[in-house]
């Protein structure tokens, strides 16, 4: 079946949601979102805990709630959410190919918009040698198995476990372990290469500069061989494992279309628009960078539906085109390219702790700003560079490098 539509999301997380409802409020038409998964709200429907905003009494949010509100919003301004439908692919510039329970369908859109979001790097991506024996899992996994069965702590305790270890530091693995509690699985270990963790784990012991080194078992896992600092092997026993952290965007569908994706995110290159190199093809949210919290990526679809409005109502928009990269001890920064608005905040990740950095910013070896920053600058959390970080850029000019200089007391 061939359809076409006005605007056609795709991705129904905190960043989809928010873009169809602005543009389906603005009166954009026909605007559709699809979500591969059996329901709409993406990553937060399976957070239970707060720290996504406050309602309109000022009641906090959690995840669950968060994601209720942001698709009735979304269904209110009268967007089509239909899920457990898939995009798989191009036929065209602005034509997904798509796979829905009743049958395939060709879809084309005047404008696309994706905002398929982020996964954590499964075991297999992560090389960690041994068989594939069951209880490995990525939070993601585990939060979903949890919400799925929650209340039936005997099932849980089946398709879970009952010892766990968790690897990452980063505060997603307080999370892990707060769900491997509530489902009556014992914790005995979170584990990390880093050397400081997030903070929050209670009396589960922390070990860090430690790394699984290999999975055993066959069938169901019985222990993970771990080498410590001091570079001894030994092993842990338990009959689960969850990695956590190390979050890439989900960016096959970008990548089909053949947008590179940039170096360090990941993702698609933007420019301050949210527009990708191709015409028409916006991308906004985790789908750029990796896991930011849920009103972040929020706040990026509706940015982005405000460009996508502007191209339906046929303005024009000059090209982008001064590349932003980083330096030194920076994992990555969005967006990647400045323009076709003067001046825009730029996101920095740094790539490891990082104590009252000086971060820079420099264009043909010219400074435009360079500031101390205050505390530390742990490597899960991003750093956000107000405009005035970027005015001054000569869009003529070369690439804006952003970099850092550690502090020496």
């Amino acid at each position: 079946m061939n359809r076409v539509v006005d605007v056609l999301v795709v991705g129904a997380g905190p960043a989809g949601l928010a873009a169809a409802a602005r543009l389906a409020a603005a009166g954009a038409g026909r605007v559709e979102v699809l979500e591969r998964e059996r329901a709409a709200g993406g990553v937060p429907r399976y957070c239970g805990h707060p720290g996504f905003g406050a309602d309109r009494r000022g009641r906090p949010l959690d995840g669950p709630a968060y994601a209720r509100l942001a698709l009735r919003a979304a269904l209110r301004s009268g967007a089509v959410v239909r899920t457990g439908v898939s995009a798989t692919g191009w036929a065209g510039p602005l034509t997904l190919d798509v796979t829905a329970p009743t049958g395939l369908e060709r879809i084309r859109a005047h404008a696309v918009v994706l905002a398929t979001g982020a996964r954590e790097r499964p075991r297999s991506a992560r090389l960690v040698p041994g068989t594939r024996p069951a209880g490995v899992l990525t939070t993601g996994e585990l939060l979903r198995t949890a919400g799925t069965f929650e209340g039936e702590r005997g099932v849980l305790r089946e398709r879970i476990g009952r010892r766990a270890v968790v690897v990452g530091g980063e505060p997603v693995a307080r999370h892990a372990v707060g769900a491997l509690r509530a489902a009556g699985v014992e914790v005995a270990a979170v584990m990390t290469e880093l050397p400081r963790t997030a903070q929050g784990f209670g009396a589960v012991p922390v070990l860090t500069r430690t790394s699984v080194v290999e999975l055993l078992g066959r069938g169901r896992l019985t222990g993970v061989a771990v080498r410590g600092r001091d570079g001894r092997t030994s092993v842990l026993r338990c009959d689960t494992v969850v990695f956590t952290g190390d979050w890439i965007p989900d960016h096959e569908l970008a990548r089909a279309r053949g947008l590179a994706p940039a170096p360090g995110t990941r993702g698609p290159v933007t420019d301050s628009a949210y527009r990708t190199a191709e015409p028409g093809v916006f991308a906004a949210g985790n789908l750029l960078r990796g896991v930011e919290p849920a009103q972040v990526a929020a706040a990026e679809g509706r940015a982005a539906a405000g460009s996508v409005l502007g191209l339906l109502a046929g303005r024009a928009c000059p090209a982008a085109g001064v590349p932003v990269l980083t330096a030194g001890p920076l994992r990555w920064v969005t967006p990647g390219l400045l323009g076709p608005a003067p001046a825009v905040p730029l996101l920095v990740r740094p790539d490891r702790r990082l104590v009252r950095p000086l971060l820079t910013v420099t264009q043909d070896g010219s400074p435009l700003r360079r500031e101390r920053l205050r505390g530390e600058q742990a490597p899960w959390r991003s750093v956000r560079l107000g405009p005035e970080w970027t005015s001054g850029v000569d869009p003529a000019g070369g690439p804006v490098i952003v970099g850092t200089e550690e502090y020496a007391p």
